[in-house]
């Protein structure tokens, strides 16, 4: 394949091994991401930033806990950000589809390293506000087209592990990030710019060399399709999912599955812009504007949750259920290893009972921890502080915080990120996987600003607030989110195409299609002798071709055979 570079890793890696250097790649990317979200919790604390250069707060004179004057300030400090990754992730999506995921990589490296020097270099809450402006939206160009570059390279059996094993590294990224700050505490008594310029300027080491070598991997298949590239498409489908042996035939099965779902799509819709989706304008049977609502509320009620709240406010929660100032930073700290190590949970578990039950579990668990951490602190700050019952109660509602930290990372963490990777059409996936990142930043931006305020007011009554989201996300999940486990993402068009809203109706209309669209489902069904072995192509049908009948509209079979049948009764009368 002489259109691919010989520098690129495709010629020499392939199968699993292939896969897990993109996923490394990927995972880079993640990491970023986390250790850019985990930094503003230390950050936030240290003196020399938050009373010399910042201006929005001061240390107690008793305990040298940080005061906040401002708090508005302060959560508009960390609220910018996510306005920049809205800002970046629409410009990700776009230039994504419009020019490959490698390039966009590169452009969400580039200018998130820009960002992160303006950071570390900031003199006043005016440079900082700009500087993460500009960070956020690189760290929005990468989030709307990372996961979509690993779904679309990974197979549809195991696409959830590979991307759990990335956020995984995600939170690798928070861990790193609080203890960097943790140890920075400790350089001249905690009280220098050092403390605080340094654990910002850290995310630039990884951001350059994600910037130097994702050019050597090779671009997704899917878009060398939806360009036209299809001989260069064919090469890396062959060399992500094998030639020999058993694996005969694979490659070539999802290969015609996705020419001709590309085809289907652009006979099913119109070019669809943001507005398009977001209103669902001219996209027929394939209703995008209902996947962008299901994306952007999965990823609000992800922040709502209480996820957004302990990550970046983790002192401040800790410190709200009574633990002493000197204790809070390693306890935090700690807090975020249970995170990181319960994140594997989901890497065995999300392939093997899907994405639904995945998210109940979570938001079962993580409710009942909120409410009791919530319960726990007002009981201890009933008592006086340092007493045998304050401790107690303090160490239970830690304990719950804990709880909680960890069962998100066992389900929430992944799954909305996963999902609108997995289910927009392949001609705008990754304009929908942006979406997915809009109200990601919706959800924080808007959580980050109001959590100052909120936790001034409530204090540890906030609890209750992120109990009664997990609450409101079962019915949510249960009645609009159709499962995405073991299905192709060819299929998703088809699990898509029911008029109705609710899951049950989606089943049963995809099983309809499914029955009646055998071309759209090659790569996962053969078992059913779909595929000639031999040969790796549909045992009907010329090489390429897609059926003149193929449609996601249930009726579309019924009206052809009617037809049908006039016509020979016509003839024969």
């Amino acid at each position: 394949m002489d259109i691919i570079p010989r520098s690129n890793v495709v010629h020499k890696l392939e199968k699993r091994k292939l896969l897990i250097a993109i996923n490394c790649i990927a995972g880079l990317s993640i990491f970023f991401f986390g250790y850019d979200q985990g930094m503003m919790g230390g950050v936030n604390g240290a003196v020399d930033y938050y009373d010399t250069t910042m201006k929005f707060g001061h240390p107690d004179p008793k305990t040298g806990a940080p005061f906040i004057d401002n708090t508005l300030l302060q959560g508009g400090i960390v609220s910018i950000y996510y306005l920049g990754t809205l800002m970046g992730c629409l410009v990700g999506g776009w230039f994504g589809d419009r020019y490959g995921r490698i390039k966009t990589i590169g452009l969400g490296a580039g200018w998130a390293v820009l960002g992160a020097t303006l950071q570390t270099s900031a003199q006043n809450h005016t440079w900082m506000i700009c500087a993460r402006l500009i960070n956020g939206w690189g760290t929005g160009i990468l989030n709307a087209i990372v996961p979509v570059w690993a779904t679309e390279t990974a197979e549809h059996k195991s696409r959830g592990q590979f991307v759990a094993i990335e956020f995984t590294l995600n939170i690798f990224g928070v861990v790193v990030a609080y203890w960097i700050e943790y140890g920075a505490n400790f350089y001249k008594g905690g009280t220098g710019q050092f403390t605080w310029r340094f654990p910002i300027a850290f995310q630039i080491a990884p951001l350059l060399l994600l910037f130097a070598i994702c050019w050597l991997f090779p671009e997704s298949p899917r878009w060398l399709v939806k360009v036209g590239r299809e001989e260069e498409a064919r090469y890396v489908l062959g060399r992500l999912r094998g030639e020999t042996g058993e694996d005969v035939g694979k490659a070539e099965a999802e290969f015609q599955d996705i020419r001709n779902i590309a085809e289907l799509e652009r006979k099913t819709a119109k070019a669809q812009s943001y507005i398009a989706m977001l209103f669902g304008i001219g996209s027929g049977k394939l209703h995008t504007g209902r996947r962008v609502q299901l994306v952007i509320w999965l990823q609000i009620m992800q922040e709502w949750i209480g996820i957004a709240g302990v990550t970046i406010f983790a002192p401040t929660i800790f410190r709200t259920a009574g633990i002493p100032n000197a204790q809070v930073q390693w306890i935090s700290g700690l807090n975020t290893i249970t995170y990181m190590i319960a994140t594997l949970i989901c890497v065995f578990t999300l392939d093997r009972i899907g994405r639904r039950w995945t998210l109940y579990w979570g938001s079962i668990v993580q409710g009942i921890s909120m409410f009791l951490a919530g319960g726990l602190s007002t009981a201890g700050l009933q008592h006086p502080a340092g007493s045998a019952l304050a401790r107690g109660y303090s160490s239970g509602a830690v304990a719950m915080i804990f709880l909680f930290t960890a069962t998100f990372g066992a389900t929430w963490l992944t799954v909305p990120w996963l999902y609108p990777a997995e289910i927009f059409p392949l001609e705008v996936r990754a304009k929908g996987n942006a979406w997915g990142v809009v109200g990601w930043s919706i959800g924080n931006g808007w959580l980050t600003l109001l959590l100052p305020v909120i936790f001034k007011a409530l204090e540890q009554k906030t609890y209750y607030i992120f109990g009664i989201a997990n609450v409101i996300t079962l019915p949510m999940v249960y009645c609009l989110y159709p499962e995405s486990n073991q299905r192709t993402l060819e299929e998703m068009n088809l699990l898509f195409a029911a008029d109705s809203i609710w899951n049950w109706e989606a089943e049963r209309n995809f099983a309809i299609l499914k029955e009646q669209n055998p071309e759209l489902v090659q790569a996962a069904q053969r078992g059913q002798s779909v595929i000639d072995p031999e040969t790796g192509l549909p045992k009907s049908g010329r090489q390429g071709s897609v059926s003149r009948n193929m449609s996601l509209d249930v009726n579309a079979l019924n009206h052809h055979e009617d037809a049908y049948e006039e016509k020979q009764t016509f003839k024969h009368g």
